[in-house]
């Protein structure tokens, strides 16, 4: 499918090393756009922008920890002297981490809310000016964030990733109404169960079984299904904005 719009946009996608940020990147870079690729793992990174190049994409590695200032801030430094200013920034680093919360698995938690909650907001911080300055220069500028049909649904286990998907998706809301009169789109994208890397974060054997069975019985969307909901909403026409979106597999209820 080919989506108008995106040829010559700026992106910043953080979680590129795999799963929905790995498959919006590639795909944001086969429509036209200058993909900056942000992740921990930089042999991942090196080999996904090598692959975009091959292809004819444009594609910057820059190794960022979002849980960490100092990280985000160079990979800021990195991606303007390569690029310039941002116009489109993919919120897509993310871990789920599951337990009983009476096992009080404090490092977990505190693993989640950097890296879901906080990890985001670094980024936002650190990229407003961009689609403030593009907004304002007349060019579509777009903030897109992954959060979870977890905000919404309760799974035993799970309660601490689905309050931190929960307060993504509030802070989504709040921030349109920051964002929205001057003139930059705020769209967040909640999907149900999907192939990725999450799952094997899980440490206890039968929680990641149940996960397994879950994909068993329902089936998953594909990374590549979820990139495409992320390049389409980037592909409007920038008076619309596709505020709040859940993708589920059909058979999720």
């Amino acid at each position: 499918m080919s989506y108008e719009n995106l040829t010559g946009r700026t992106a910043v996608v953080t979680g590129a090393a795999s799963g929905i940020g790995e498959a919006a990147a590639v795909l944001l870079a086969a429509q036209g756009a200058r993909v900056a690729l942000l992740a921990r793992r930089g042999e991942r990174l090196d080999a996904l922008a090598e692959k975009i190049r091959a292809n004819g994409g444009q594609a910057l590695a820059v190794v960022t920890d979002v849980t960490d200032a100092d990280s985000v801030d160079a990979a800021v430094e990195r991606v303007h002297a390569a690029y310039g200013a941002v116009d489109l920034v993919v919120n897509a680093a993310g871990v789920m981490l599951a337990n009983p919360v009476d096992d009080g698995r404090i490092d977990e938690w505190q693993r989640m809310i950097d890296t879901n909650v906080t990890g985001v907001l670094r980024v936002i911080r650190a990229f407003t000016g961009d689609l403030v300055g593009a907004a304002a220069d007349g060019r579509t500028a777009d903030l897109v964030n992954i959060s979870s049909i977890g905000a919404h649904l309760t799974f035993p286990n799970f309660a601490v990733y689905g309050a931190t998907k929960a307060a993504l998706t509030h802070l989504s809301q709040c921030l349109r109404a920051e964002f929205g009169p001057r003139d930059v789109r705020v769209t967040n994208i909640e999907p149900g169960l999907t192939e990725s890397e999450l799952a094997s974060h899980i440490g206890s054997a039968d929680l990641r079984g149940m996960v397994e069975g879950m994909f068993d019985a329902i089936g998953g969307l594909a990374a590549e299904e979820v990139a495409d909901v992320v390049a389409y909403v980037a592909s409007r026409p920038r008076h619309v904005n596709l505020r709040q979106i859940m993708v589920l597999p059909t058979r999720q209820a």
